[in-house]
């Protein structure tokens, strides 16, 4: 017992001091997206779900993603199945993405947003916000030096002006 707990410890302290560049994830085009490789810019994470009825703010993310991405701006969509609304596989939601919405912006393959299951990059956001989305098409906005900038719920439409003045802050 004591050595789950010691474990448990350390690996607390681990994630308390990690910051997004530490984190990598599965991307859908193969191979691993890097949150390192895009240290000094702003980045927005948005989990997905392709049956959700906020889906269609997949127009609003390329918009904004085609709008600012000169500027320095990743928009990196995550699907997630934690609410029961993604597809059955990567290559289904690659497919519906690329077909209804012609996404160019980066996609991770199907992750866990909450729980124990979370990908470490939300075990560190809830440690380091306190955020855990609550539903599909939640956004985080991580700063070019690595802090959390903003976090929005499904609710925020991409190019609604909260979160274009909080990423146009960030433009290089």
């Amino acid at each position: 017992m004591r050595l789950l707990l010691a474990s448990l410890f350390v690996w607390m302290a681990t994630l308390a001091h990690a910051a997004p560049a530490d984190f990598s994830f599965a991307s859908m085009d193969g191979g691993e997206i890097d949150l390192a490789d895009w240290r000094g810019q702003p980045v927005l994470l948005v989990n997905t779900a392709s049956r959700c009825g906020y889906t269609p703010q997949y127009d609003g993310l390329q918009a904004l993603y085609d709008t600012y991405r000169d500027q320095g701006l990743v928009v990196l969509a995550i699907p997630s199945n934690d609410f029961r609304q993604e597809l059955a596989s990567n290559a289904d939601v690659q497919d519906f993405c690329e077909v209804n919405f012609g996404l160019t912006f980066p996609m991770t393959t199907i992750t866990s947003i909450r729980g124990d299951a979370a990908h470490p990059f939300y075990k560190w956001l809830e440690a380091e916000a306190g955020f855990t989305p609550g539903w599909n098409f939640n956004k985080v906005l991580i700063a070019p030096d690595g802090s959390v900038a903003a976090t929005f719920g499904s609710n925020a439409r991409p190019m609604s002006r909260p979160v274009t003045s909080a990423i146009t802050g960030l433009l290089r």
